[in-house]
């Protein structure tokens, strides 16, 4: 038996989602064993720069930042449309008018970041916090604006915040591509066979949890206690889909648009490494 292999993903509705069927042994897992660690996206963003774990979650932008060490799989993303982050502020500003304000942002490698980056190069006063608690930073004055991502976009409005501007759908309609938020990713040093029978597996957990979506229900609610079900229904309806079972080809292009438009704005470094073993 091979040793455990140590696997991050974040306690969001989707992931646990994604991941249940493959940490519980209800899928082929090729042999390996997986020693799960449950952490905020940026988090694991930072953990997967540092090369501490062998399979990850992580934001797309961070992989601009670590596809030298790891190989990106074709199953297990949240990609898609109509899903990306959106920026919100106590009062309905002109997303333009922000120069020089501080916008909260969920974390330096996130892909909310990039976007930012991205649709307004001129930007550059960012606070950086738990994405959990951005709306109450710019409910209190400690941000004039914040980008929020996973189930806040279902309850910004009950506090009182205005969308300023939705990011994914900005990149669909400077693209026509769906908008790529995270991918995971494997250790490249474990090799392409166990890669690919790790991607397998995860590809199989995916199509299990698709198949059978009560299964999941109690270790989903474990980790989302401050989430009511039908929050955490609709965050797995919206980012687990046809992507997460596989990028297919359209997927793999929004990928590499994005990475594409974040090393040509110098946010993450220019790399030829191919993304996929």
């Amino acid at each position: 038996m091979n040793h455990p292999l140590t696997l991050g993903f974040s306690p969001c509705p989707n992931d646990t989602f994604m991941f249940y069927p493959l940490v519980h042994g209800l899928v082929d897992t090729a042999g390996h064993r997986f020693n799960e660690r449950l952490e905020d996206v940026e988090t694991l963003n930072r953990l997967a720069v540092k090369g501490v774990l062998d399979v990850t979650k992580v934001s797309y932008a961070a992989l601009g930042h670590i596809r030298n060490e790891y190989a990106l799989l074709k199953a297990g993303s949240a990609l898609g449309r109509g899903c990306g982050p959106l920026l919100v502020a106590k009062e309905p500003l002109d997303p333009g008018d922000l120069k020089g304000r501080t916008i909260a942002i969920p974390g330096r490698y996130t892909t909310a970041h990039l976007l930012m980056r991205l649709y307004n190069p001129g930007l550059d006063t960012f606070l950086e916090m738990p994405f959990h608690e951005i709306m109450d930073a710019v409910m209190t004055g400690r941000a004039d604006a914040g980008v929020i991502i996973h189930e806040s976009r279902f309850t910004y409005q009950g506090f009182g915040l205005h969308q300023l501007l939705d990011l994914g759908a900005w990149w669909e309609g400077e693209t026509g591509l769906p908008i790529p938020l995270g991918g995971i990713v494997a250790r490249r040093s474990l090799g392409a066979a166990t890669i690919h029978s790790i991607e397998a597996a995860l590809a199989a957990g995916v199509e299990y949890a698709r198949a059978n979506p009560s299964e999941a229900a109690q270790y989903i609610r474990e980790h989302a206690q401050e989430m009511s079900a039908e929050v955490c229904a609709a965050h797995i309806g919206l980012y687990v889909n046809d992507f997460s079972q596989a990028l297919g080809d359209e997927g793999q292009r929004a990928i590499a648009a994005l990475l594409r438009r974040a090393e040509a704005a110098g946010v993450v470094p220019r790399s030829e490494v191919p993304l996929f073993i």
